[in-house]
C-alpha cells in the first residue's frame, strides 16, 4: 500500500508518496511554487483563503501523480499536517463563511487574556495547561462579537487540517491534539472544555466530532476520488499540527525526547508524560500525537518569531550576491563571539517566551574599524542560537532534561555555525536528520491505517545524518551571559 502525505504549510502545500513496505519517500511535489500571500487588512491580522488551500492541494497531489511514477489507486491512507492554531468556519453546505484566520493573526489577544482572568487564571492552567490567549477558541470568540452575522451562520468551525479533511471526505471531525491546540481540551478531565466554551458562549454543537487522533476520519468522496485519480476506498487516516506532526516525523514520540525547528520561527518541542504547564504561560502545552487516556503524553512547545526571518533580513542587508552557503563560510572565519556584536533577534512581533512583550531586533556593540559583514553574520547566528538556549532554560524550569535534541537537517541547521552555536549555547548533542513533515504526516497515515506494529517500526528508516557534540561550552557560556544581560536590560 501507498501512503499519500499531505502538509497545509503557510507558504504551500506539499506533498509526498511513501511506500508503507519500505518507509521510503516515492515522489513528492509542491504547489504553488512561489509563496502563498498572507492577507493582513489591519495591523496584526494575517488571514489566509480556505478554498485556495483546497485548490493548491489538488493541484499538487495531480502534480506528484504526472510524475508516472506510481499508481494514484495503490494510495490507500492519507495523513495531514498543518499551520497550527488557525480557525476555519463554514456553513451547514462546508462552505467557508470567511478566510481563515491563521496562526500569526493577534487580534484575539485580549479576548483571551480576559477570559484568562475570569476563569480563574491560574486553576484554568491547571486544567487546560495554557492561556486562551490567541488560540483558536478566542479567534472563534472574536467573529462572534465582531462578525455576528457571519457567527450565526457557522455550523462547525475547524483548525486547517480538520478543514483539508472535510474537502477529502465531506465528513467533519477532529481529536484531542487538534483540539487541544484552540484551548478547548479539559485535560484534567480528559474532555471538550465545557468551561471555556461557556465562558464564550459558543454552542457545543459548533465543535467538530471528537475521535481518536490515529483513527478512520473517514473515505475519500466519490467525486474528489474521481477527480484527484484516486481509490474512493483510501481512508483519511492522521491528522496532526506541524509542530507535534515534525517531532513524530523525528521519531520523538516518548516522554523525554526533544525535537528542535529552526526555519522562518523557531520550535523546541519536547514530550513528557506529566501534565506540564508554564506557570507563565510562556511556552504551551498540547495533547502530542500519542496522547491518550491511559497514557498522558503532552508536547510541550516553545516558539520563537524571529529565527531564520532574522537571518534572511541581515543577508539582504549586507550580502547581495552571496547565497546562504558563502555567508556560512565567512561566517565561519570568525572567533565565537563576534567580537563582541550582541544580537537580539526579537523583531517579529511580541514573543510569547518573553511574557508577549515585543523587544524588537537589536543589534548592539558595533566597531567600524574591526568588525565587517562576516562578524554580522556570525553574530546573527549565534544571537538565535542564544535564544533557543533562553528558552530551553524556560523548558528546564518545567522539569524537562533532553539529553539530546534532534532536529531536520535544514535552514538554519544547514549551517555549520548555528549548528556549533547550539550545541554549545544548550550543552546538549543536537542529532540532525532527514526528514520532511508531508512524508511524516503520510507515515502517520500508516499508523493510523495499522499497517505498522508500532510507531518505532514506522519510522525506523529515519536516516541520521550527523551528531553534533557541545564544545567550547565556556565560551559559549561567556557569550550567552553578555547576551542575556542585553536582553534584560530590554525586558
Amino acid at each position: 500500500m501507498l501512503l499519500l502525505g499531505i502538509d497545509l504549510g503557510t507558504s504551500f502545500i506539499k506533498v509526498s508518496v511513501v511506500d508503507s513496505q519500505t518507509g521510503k519517500r516515492i515522489v513528492s511535489a509542491q504547489y504553488p511554487e512561489t509563496e502563498s500571500a498572507i492577507v493582513s487588512q489591519k495591523k496584526g491580522w494575517a488571514e489566509q483563503d480556505p478554498l485556495l488551500w483546497w485548490e493548491n492541494t489538488k493541484k499538487a497531489i495531480l502534480k506528484a501523480n504526472a510524475s508516472g511514477q506510481y499508481n494514484p489507486k495503490d494510495i490507500g491512507a492519507i495523513g495531514i499536517a498543518y499551520q497550527m492554531h488557525g480557525l476555519v468556519i463554514v456553513d451547514k453546505d462546508q462552505q467557508p463563511l470567511r478566510n481563515s484566520i491563521i496562526w500569526c493573526d493577534s487580534r484575539a489577544v485580549e479576548i483571551g487574556n480576559a477570559a484568562f482572568e475570569g476563569l480563574g487564571g491560574k486553576g484554568f492552567l491547571k486544567s487546560h495547561l495554557n492561556s486562551p490567549g490567541n488560540f483558536t477558541a478566542s479567534k472563534l470568540a472574536w467573529v462572534k462579537e465582531h462578525e455576528p452575522e457571519v457567527y450565526e451562520r457557522i455550523s462547525k468551525f475547524m483548525l486547517p487540517g480538520d478543514y483539508l479533511c472535510m474537502c477529502l471526505t465531506k465528513q467533519i471531525n477532529s481529536n484531542p491534539s487538534s483540539i487541544s491546540e484552540g484551548i478547548l481540551w479539559d485535560f484534567e478531565k480528559d474532555t471538550l472544555s465545557d468551561s471555556l466554551l461557556d465562558y464564550y458562549g459558543i454552542d457545543k454543537t459548533l465543535v467538530p466530532d471528537i475521535q481518536p487522533i490515529f483513527s478512520n476520519y473517514g473515505s475519500l468522496d466519490k467525486e474528489v476520488a474521481l477527480e484527484l485519480g484516486l481509490s474512493e476506498q483510501a481512508i483519511v487516516s492522521y491528522k496532526a499540527g506541524d509542530q507535534p506532526n515534525n517531532a513524530l516525523s523525528l521519531g520523538v514520540i516518548d516522554a523525554g525526547e526533544v525535537a528542535a525547528t529552526a526555519g522562518t520561527s523557531g520550535v523546541i518541542y519536547a514530550v513528557s508524560d506529566q501534565l506540564i504547564f508554564d506557570k507563565e504561560s510562556r511556552v504551551n502545552s498540547f495533547a502530542h500525537v500519542n496522547h491518550t487516556k491511559e497514557q498522558s503524553n503532552i508536547g510541550v512547545l516553545l516558539c520563537i518569531n524571529g529565527t531564520g526571518i532574522q537571518n534572511s533580513w541581515i543577508k539582504k542587508l549586507t550580502a547581495k550576491g552571496l547565497d546562504y552557503d558563502q555567508i556560512n563560510q565567512k561566517a565561519a572565519e570568525i572567533e565565537i563571539g563576534s567580537e563582541g556584536i550582541v544580537v537580539l533577534p526579537f523583531g517579529n512581533g511580541a514573543e510569547r517566551m518573553l511574557n508577549n512583550k515585543t523587544v524588537q531586533g537589536h543589534l548592539e556593540n558595533l566597531d567600524f574599524v574591526r568588525h565587517d559583514q562576516a562578524h554580522l553574520w556570525r553574530a546573527v547566528q549565534e544571537g538565535i542560537a542564544s535564544s533557543f538556549r533562553y528558552g530551553l532554560d524556560i523548558i528546564r524550569e518545567n522539569e524537562i532534561f533532553p539529553s539530546v535534541i534532534k532536529a531536520g537537517y535544514a535552514n538554519m541547521f544547514l549551517s555549520e555555525v548555528f549548528q556549533e552555536s547550539f550545541a554549545g549555547l544548550t550543552n546538549v548533542p543536537v542529532e540532525l536528520y532527514e526528514n520532511d513533515g508531508s512524508v511524516g504526516a503520510a507515515l502517520g497515515a500508516g499508523i493510523g491505517a495499522q499497517l505498522f506494529k508500532d510507531k518505532q517500526e514506522a519510522f525506523s528508516g529515519l536516516k541520521r545524518i550527523k551528531i553534533i557534540e557541545p564544545k567550547h561550552t565556556d565560551r559559549y557560556e561567556e557569550l550567552y551571559s553578555g547576551w542575556k544581560k542585553s536582553l534584560l536590560q530590554k525586558l
